[in-house]
């Protein structure tokens, strides 16, 4: 078409309307997209930054599900830390009711210790209990009367004492414990002639063996609590750390140390047979108890302190997802206002153009007229 000659008005007036054209199919685009640069040969600065500013915004997104699941975890922690609070306040209470319990077999301790022969070899007769050893001076040939008031005269027993002697009136020797379930036993450097025979043991509270075996239960069901409160296979329990991620490259975390709260981890051991039996058993249980109690609130703290932090992250991870996608939205977005007016001109614009391409075609029509 290098063939036609246009009119210098014809050929001004197209090349105003091509680019007219040109500027409406820019503009419905950003209309219709929403986006002033769609691709990086519109605005290649702008593009690619606000891609990466997108990009870091999804990397922040994924985070954000990360560290939601770790304070999922902490939570399940918590519950567990709860559950085991409430365990150990029933067993503190089971060693109170069991140290109650004592009351049940008061003056029940008795052992016998029997004497044979009424002939004895001079020696000392050993009573110990509640860790004291008391020596007791026997003269030679003493009867059974004799050693009780040697016994009873004796300073930390008698019935004032830890334990008290008397006889059953055919030559045998009874020695009572004072206070419930005392334990001591009696010998004698000339064993052989003082006759000795076995020990006495403390009196046996059925309460308190009740007691105990409730005890012991409830240890088992704090081994099985703190091996329950797992969240998607991590137990902050039973051994397993936490490590939460705040950015996408891993540089800013937060590590959550585990801890072991079983009851051999809290400093609790089941109780042998018999253990309740003894005053001093259920004193040191019931301290170790509150030692326990006390470990489980100060680790509530400490994980307590751990879920704010990881609140405060996520609010602040939103935040700046916010921050990121609207900064990239910023540098594409076009401004819909501007756009619609942008187009009703260009729309005005072309109209008038074609208009002006009319009148100068038709100036050269004019010469036609010359031509009869």
């Amino acid at each position: 078409m290098s063939n036609i000659t246009l009119s210098a008005g014809i050929r001004q007036n197209l090349l105003s309307l091509q680019g007219t054209a040109a500027n409406l199919t820019t503009t419905q685009e950003h209309l219709a997209t929403g986006k002033k640069v769609n691709t990086a040969f519109d605005n290649p600065v702008s593009y690619f930054e606000s891609q990466s500013l997108t990009n870091r915004a999804n990397d922040l997104s994924a985070l954000l599900d990360q560290i939601g699941q770790g304070q999922q975890t902490l939570n399940a922690a918590n519950n567990g830390l709860t559950g085991l609070t409430s365990l150990l306040e029933q067993a503190l209470s089971t060693a109170q009711q069991a140290q109650q319990a004592s009351n049940d077999t008061a003056g029940s301790t008795t052992g016998t210790v029997s004497l044979t022969g009424n002939t004895l070899a001079a020696g000392n007769l050993l009573i110990a209990t509640g860790g004291t050893t008391y020596t007791v001076a026997i003269g030679a040939s003493a009867a059974v009367s004799t050693i009780e008031a040697a016994i009873n005269g004796t300073s930390g027993l008698g019935s004032s004492g830890a334990v008290t002697a008397t006889d059953d009136g055919s030559g045998h020797l009874i020695l009572t414990g004072n206070s419930p379930n005392t334990t001591f036993t009696a010998s004698g450097a000339e064993q052989a002639a003082f006759g000795l025979s076995g020990s006495a043991v403390s009196g046996t509270s059925s309460t308190r063996t009740t007691l105990q075996g409730n005890y012991n239960a409830l240890l088992k069901q704090i081994d099985q609590l703190a091996g329950d409160a797992s969240y998607n296979g991590v137990n902050l329990l039973n051994g397993n750390d936490l490590t939460v991620n705040f950015n996408e490259n891993g540089t800013s975390s937060l590590t959550i140390a585990s801890v072991t709260f079983n009851s051999a981890g809290l400093g609790l051991t089941s109780i042998a047979a018999g253990g309740f039996q003894s005053n001093s058993t259920v004193t040191g249980v019931e301290a170790s108890i509150n030692t326990a109690i006390s470990t489980v609130r100060a680790q509530t703290e400490t994980f307590g302190t751990n879920s704010s932090t990881i609140q405060t992250r996520q609010t602040f991870e939103q935040n700046m997802i916010n921050t990121l996608q609207t900064g990239a939205s910023n540098l594409v977005l076009a401004d819909q206002n501007q756009e619609s007016a942008n187009l009703l001109t260009l729309q005005t614009q072309q109209q008038l153009e074609i208009s002006a391409l009319s009148i100068a075609n038709q100036a050269n029509q004019s010469v036609l007229k010359l031509f009869p």
